[in-house]
């Protein structure tokens, strides 16, 4: 089902929107003809659909512009361009600076993959301002998220069922279970979104990206990924390193490793972040509420959770707070050290009987919105990660695996182990064990790692930096918590970024901001 595993590199800014606000989307008709020469129609945006998370229409920027939204068509398979299309909605916000000072458009993906950049660019413009004095801000749903083509896989009510499911098997029947329902959920997305499922790789999206270079009039791509946006980016300077302008990687995904080693490094980055927020809470001057110290904190949970197992408690009712539910709702709060608070209050009303905030926290990882919708991230999720990554795990696999997860992650080991068998009946064959960001000639990349980040650790930004090649990858350190690093409004952090992009300045390699 999916986790952090499946949700791998899943952008903070994606899932966390789910939980406080509703936010934009767009869609327009775009002409007909050459896909390099179509002329983009930019109008108001509407609201979101549902497979965006729904919502409101994006409020102005806070001078008072409006954002502004428009479709582009795509090949649906780009070894035969001339043949059917689908379309990529777009937004932007048009720089606010003077126009003989505009760069171009800054292209942003803000990760998943799943996520919508339509409703994630709007909710955080503002935190973007400085770069918008010379830039218009652009960003889309990649092909099968949201409005551009979205992939389809179980309905609402089935997704409720899949999301309360064992998680983590203990025994042949409850291994037998999950593994029926994954095949269902996967026979789903092969009903309902056959014709998408080949055509939804990374390989694809970037190449999207370059059409949309041309079609916004641009001679560069200069470019923000986050967290899978570092894949993406990456796999697009593989593709096109000539076109590369300034590009800049936060959250970075590690390119260099199999799904295997991704998800076993994804359960030491949360076992991280969990004891740094245990530590945390036990450092304080107050009292912390879930446990006398860093270890209690920790087998305070654990208890919990095997608790949960056989006896769940009420969540938003009328669904119960499952042990796969609280593990998701715990994953989802460890992305940011803002929400570590409601991770407190969370646990203190679990331990009193009270599932709704853990639930609420799993319900915004899994993009269910308050009245029982979902959106599309995690069927495009699937879809994206099944098509791009070749290994398929076996149940007998996993099993062998999980004293090698749990060694690293006693709360997490086992959730993100079999994580590892959704692909085992994709329809679709993966591309790669994992993508090639190699990109010799490509200017620079700043790349930008955070040392807590539980969902792309750190180590992942070096690794990054060697793959790219040399003189491309320019590595920048980050001491801090959460899921990135820019916004996490680190003033270093920023300074660095903006004099990039803005002024193609790069720092120095190896410049630590804490």
């Amino acid at each position: 089902m999916p986790n952090p595993s499946r949700l791998r590199a899943a952008a903070l800014t994606v899932t966390a929107m789910l939980l406080f606000s509703a936010l934009a989307g767009c869609g327009d008709d775009s002409k007909d003809g050459d896909l390099t020469a179509q002329k983009l129609s930019w109008k108001d945006c509407p609201a979101p659909s549902q497979a965006e998370g729904g919502g409101d229409a994006p409020s102005p920027l806070p001078n008072g512009d409006e954002w502004q939204c428009a479709t582009m068509k795509a090949p649906l398979d780009w070894n035969d361009p001339k043949g059917d299309t689908i379309k990529i909605a777009l937004i932007r916000a048009k720089a606010s600076g003077a126009e003989s000072k505009r760069i171009g458009s800054l292209v942003f993906n803000f990760g998943g993959p799943g996520g919508s950049g339509v409703t994630a660019l709007p909710a955080f413009g503002a935190d973007y301002a400085a770069l918008r004095t010379r830039y218009d801000l652009v960003s889309f749903d990649p092909r099968g998220v949201g409005r551009s083509a979205g992939v389809k896989c179980e309905n609402d009510q089935q997704l409720d069922q899949y999301f309360q499911q064992d998680a983590t098997p203990d025994d042949a029947a409850e291994r037998a279970k999950l593994l029926d329902n994954t095949k269902q959920f996967n026979a789903a997305c092969e009903k309902n979104s056959k014709k998408m499922l080949p055509h939804v790789r990374t390989t694809d999206a970037a190449r999207d990206m370059d059409l949309m270079r041309r079609v916004l009039g641009d001679d560069k791509l200069h470019y923000f990924g986050i967290s899978y946006g570092t894949e993406l980016g990456g796999v697009y300077a593989h593709l096109f390193p000539r076109n590369v302008g300034r590009a800049v990687f936060d959250a970075v995904v590690d390119p260099t490793q199999t799904p295997e080693q991704g998800s076993l490094g994804q359960a030491k980055g949360f076992q991280l972040a969990l004891d740094n927020f245990a530590d945390d809470c036990t450092s304080k001057v107050e009292d912390c509420p879930i446990g006398d110290t860093a270890q209690d904190v920790k087998a305070r949970i654990a208890t919990l959770l095997k608790d949960l197992e056989s006896k769940p408690i009420p969540g938003i009712l009328p669904r119960e707070l499952t042990q796969t539910a609280a593990t998701n709702g715990i994953a989802q709060a460890l992305y940011s050290k803002d929400f570590w608070e409601y991770l407190t209050e969370g646990l203190q009303e679990a331990y009193a009987g009270d599932g709704k905030i853990l639930m609420l926290l799993s319900d915004s990882m899994n993009g269910r919105s308050s009245n029982g919708e979902y959106s599309n991230i995690s069927a495009a999720n699937v879809a994206i990660n099944c098509a791009d990554d070749k290994p398929r795990y076996t149940p007998a696999y996993v099993e062998g695996k999980l004293p090698e997860f749990r060694a690293v992650s006693a709360l997490f080991g086992d959730f993100l182990a079999w994580g590892m068998v959704n692909c085992t009946d994709w329809p679709v064959a993966g591309a790669a064990d994992h993508p090639d960001v190699a990109a010799p000639g490509a200017a620079p990349i700043l790349v930008v790692g955070n040392t807590g980040d539980p969902a792309t650790p750190y180590a992942g930004a070096r690794r990054m930096v060697d793959a790219l090649g040399k003189g491309v990858g320019v590595e920048l350190t980050y001491k801090g918590q959460g899921h990135g690093a820019y916004d996490s409004k680190n003033k270093c952090v920023q300074s660095a970024v903006n004099t990039y992009l803005l002024d193609g300045k790069v720092p120095p390699a190896g410049t630590v901001c804490s």
